[in-house]
């Protein structure tokens, strides 16, 4: 309880703690914020890291001058795509050695090369939409690799959902993040870019019930 209590402290007052962190490691508050992107894109076990959120306290603390964007920017945009390259890569080796059984109930090699064709071709659309949904940004890219989808068209997907993904959330927080409103209700201001992160989830999943009502 005392961790989870700890964990929502340092998402609703990110601003605070990266401003700790910056007094307290200089110029190697980079490679800690390399490691955070990297690790919740690309280790599907820690999609419970602040992405969203974190981008745009950043951008908040780069426009106060605590962290250069020139420097910023590039950090966060490798770590991304660091991350995706590694998850695709796991999922791509470690789907056939899951699909190997050709009768198994779930795992079906059918359903694999059903994925395969999806993802061949709507896997674009999904890579960069999933950039913007927590939890799903840290699985799609995987699924990708399991799917056996194309790397250098993933690859693409993946750098162009990352880059507006990063430019959109750290350039919010840069023009908006130091405004007295922003920074006297920043727990409120997380929250509310966490439910409109999920938004697109939600619309999606209320899609798919409307239609199979109408079928």
């Amino acid at each position: 309880m005392e961790y989870v209590q700890n964990f929502g402290d340092l998402i609703f007052h990110l601003d605070d703690h990266l401003n700790l962190l910056a007094q307290e490691y200089g110029a190697w508050l980079y490679v800690i914020l390399f490691l955070i992107i990297f690790c919740e894109t690309g280790l599907v076990i820690t999609p419970f890291l602040p992405g969203d959120s974190l981008l745009f306290a950043l951008g908040a603390l780069a426009a106060a001058g605590v962290l250069k964007m020139d420097i910023l920017f590039p950090v966060l945009l490798s770590a991304t795509l660091s991350g995706d390259t590694v998850n695709y890569w796991a999922g791509y080796f470690i789907g056939p050695k899951v699909f190997q059984k050709e009768r198994s109930r779930f795992l079906n090699r059918k359903y694999l090369d059903r994925a395969h064709q999806f993802y061949e071709r709507h896997g674009g659309k999904m890579i960069t939409i999933a950039r913007f949904v927590p939890v799903i940004r840290t699985f799609a890219p995987f699924i990708a690799g399991i799917a056996r989808m194309t790397y250098w068209r993933f690859f693409l997907y993946s750098f162009l959902g990352g880059l507006f993904w990063i430019s959109l959330l750290t350039c919010g927080g840069y023009f908006f993040g130091n405004l007295p409103f922003i920074k006297q209700n920043f727990a409120l201001t997380v929250l509310a870019i966490v439910l409109i992160s999920l938004l697109p989830a939600a619309i999606e999943v209320l899609n798919q019930q409307r239609q199979k009502k109408q079928s």
